[in-house]
């Protein structure tokens, strides 16, 4: 299975004069909020997602239609520092989830599937943006 959405909740949202950021907003188009099951953490200055079944762990961000996915991905592979070209375990992995649309207009139907990156290292230490946004941390 595979997806032309991405889904992003740090660095990589409207509103962040970040190179990546740019990159995204250039060669993709924004469809809107979107929310995701998870657990934030604050990993130095930057957020980690990690999945999660419980109904209340809520991660807010943005959906993107990219519109050429597979030249678009390898680029954020390599912001993210992860997939082959990287020693295991990387900090983040890529990963399709389900993604539940803000306002259900912006796409066919409100739950859709997404690429997302999630954060693959241990988070015990880590604090917690209990907010699930990370602008509000």
């Amino acid at each position: 299975m595979t997806s032309d959405l991405l889904f992003v909740y740090g660095s990589l949202m409207r509103g962040f004069d970040h190179p990546m950021a740019r990159l995204l907003a250039a060669n993709a188009d924004f469809l809107g909020d979107a929310w995701c099951r998870g657990r934030l953490y604050l990993a130095q200055d930057y957020p980690g997602l990690v999945s999660s079944d419980e109904a209340a762990d809520i991660v807010h961000g943005e959906l993107y239609r990219l519109r050429q996915p597979l030249a678009l991905l390898r680029e954020l592979d390599m912001y993210e520092a992860c997939g082959e070209r990287f020693a295991e375990p990387t900090e983040y992995v890529r990963r399709l989830l389900s993604v539940q649309v803000a306002d259900g207009r912006a796409c066919d139907g409100s739950i859709q599937t997404a690429w997302t990156y999630l954060y693959n290292w241990p988070v015990e230490k880590l604090p917690r943006i209990s907010t699930g946004r990370f602008l509000e941390r």
